[in-house]
């Protein structure tokens, strides 16, 4: 998006993060963050195996596929250790066996839940932690002053709180309605002849 000079400043970044956040991960990975809490709930390792081969499906670039992967596999590492929670340690022995993917958004929803965080508080925190990854990206990329960002971020803490309560009830048949410009644009992105950082 950048070196195509569709992202190029404040306002452009904005409306990116905004598309990004209501159009693109609201219907895969905020639905797969609110469908693998409440799944969570019943300790249903079969219903949340399943959920995770649904998000891989959904991700067409392997780009995105490989990163998500990678997130998961972090997240797993650093909270699996310190909750000792029965159905994160199962899902991540399932993980570690390669009998399911350990997708970033499940892995995020069973820590919430084994945390004790309410539903639309992680919902939040996961719209959140994407925004400020989208808003770092942008900074670094566009390049964008600091200020600019904060202010992005900032402007966006009503959406995020509009999509968590949205989120709170997933329509599962809407999942992998998403940016189809944004699928082809990480095929671009895996074709780079270089980078920044790796982003």
């Amino acid at each position: 998006y950048v070196q195509q000079n569709i992202v190029k400043d404040k306002t452009t970044a904005a409306t990116f993060i905004t598309e990004m956040l209501s159009r693109n991960l609201y219907y895969t990975d905020a639905a797969f963050v609110s469908l693998g809490y409440d799944t969570a709930f019943i300790q249903a390792l079969p219903a949340i195996a399943a959920l995770d081969e649904e998000c891989t499906a959904v991700k067409l670039p392997a780009e995105i596929r490989k990163e998500k992967k990678k997130l998961g596999a972090r997240l797993l590492k650093i909270f699996e250790p310190l909750l000792k929670n029965e159905l994160l340690t199962a899902y991540s022995r399932q993980v570690a066996a390669q009998k399911t993917n350990g997708n970033y958004c499940i892995v995020f929803s069973l820590v919430a839940h084994a945390m004790g965080i309410s539903k639309q508080d992680a919902l939040y925190g996961f719209y959140y932690n994407a925004a400020a990854g989208f808003v770092t990206n942008s900074v670094k990329l566009i390049p964008l002053g600091q200020q600019d960002g904060q202010e992005i971020l900032f402007s966006l803490l009503p959406l995020m709180q509009q999509l968590a309560e949205q989120s709170m009830q997933s329509e599962k048949e809407l999942i992998g309605l998403c940016c189809t410009g944004f699928d082809i644009r990480s095929m671009q992105h895996e074709q780079l002849y270089s980078r920044l950082y790796m982003s």
